[in-house]
């Protein structure tokens, strides 16, 4: 093993992630505002608009809740940095960027009220790390909202009436949260053996790009009919009305034990702050996902 040290690289990465709106949900929104009909959601969504490029300009978070980091590792078989120093190198950049102002600290002691002061603790930032083939190591970072966080559901269904519950849970979800998750959101659905999966691969699915449809060609039309069902809500950005309630839809699936159908339902609101970064055996990296980011003082799709 080497002595690679990834605390800069990393460091960038999640300021990127928390002052620059991915280029997926910017379009989306910029496209949705363009077709709005109705005054108010559009006024919403020019709002939007330009609290992204605010934060791109000022290079400061995007929403006042930066949310907690949830951090998704494959690293190589043969990537010179063991995972556990991969996970104390990113901690320490974590802590850096909170402390520098670019994320408000979030991890809170539930048994003491204490703040942490620099978004780590107790199982936080929550990591998965998964070994793969090859040299490379690939991170995924969603800094999550406690608003968007708080309609998760969970619904332990019955085979039997395991897919009509599916498109139930989803649309009960969504409008009985409202505007608590401040729309227009992303969906993240899954179902599968137990509890712990579910609401897992949900919440996962989120990292997808808006667009990007599951190869599974069931699963693609399930993602495509509650887009469509959630967007007949009329929720609106922020919940006060308009076309667009879900940015999208996103759904997963495990094998189910014979005798289980749970179904979980993660939602994440417009202010979706995520990313991916590829890190060669040398320290070189590359960001996989482009970003809303300040350059030459205009801000571009990067």
């Amino acid at each position: 093993m080497t002595d690679l040290n990834l605390e800069k690289t990393f460091y960038e990465f999640i300021k990127t992630i928390a002052t620059g709106i991915p280029e997926d949900i910017y379009t989306t929104i910029k496209g949705a505002y363009e077709k709005e009909d109705n005054p108010v959601a559009k006024t919403q969504l020019k709002a939007i608009l330009e609290d992204m490029e605010i934060a791109c300009k000022k290079k400061r978070p995007i929403c006042q809740d930066t949310g907690t980091p949830y951090l998704w590792i494959e690293i190589g078989e043969d990537f010179p940095v063991k995972s556990t120093k991969v996970i104390q190198q990113f901690t320490n950049a974590l802590r850096k960027v909170t402390k520098e102002g670019y994320l408000r600290p979030n991890a809170v002691d539930p048994l003491y009220f204490k703040n942490s002061g620099d978004n780590t603790g107790r199982y936080i930032p929550w990591i998965h790390v998964e070994p793969v083939p090859g040299d490379k190591l690939k991170v995924y970072l969603m800094t999550k909202g406690g608003g968007s966080e708080a309609p998760s559901t969970l619904v332990m269904s019955t085979p039997l009436k395991g897919f009509e519950n599916l498109k139930k849970t989803v649309i009960d979800a969504i409008a009985r949260a409202g505007a608590l998750p401040c729309p227009p959101v992303i969906v993240g659905v899954a179902i599968g053996a137990g509890a712990d999966i579910v609401m897992s691969l949900a919440k996962k699915a989120l990292l997808r790009p808006i667009g990007d449809r599951h190869p599974d060609p069931k699963a693609a039309k399930i993602e495509e009919e509650l887009l469509k069902a959630l967007n007949k809500l009329e929720i609106g950005p922020h919940g006060f009305g308009g076309k667009l309630t879900a940015l999208d839809v996103k759904f997963d699936y495990s094998y189910r034990h014979p005798a289980t159908f749970a179904i979980g339902v993660v939602t994440s609101c417009w202010a979706t702050r995520r990313g991916i970064i590829e890190i060669s055996p040398d320290g070189s990296s590359k960001m996989l996902t482009r970003h809303l980011r300040l350059v030459d003082g205009e801000c571009k799709i990067i």
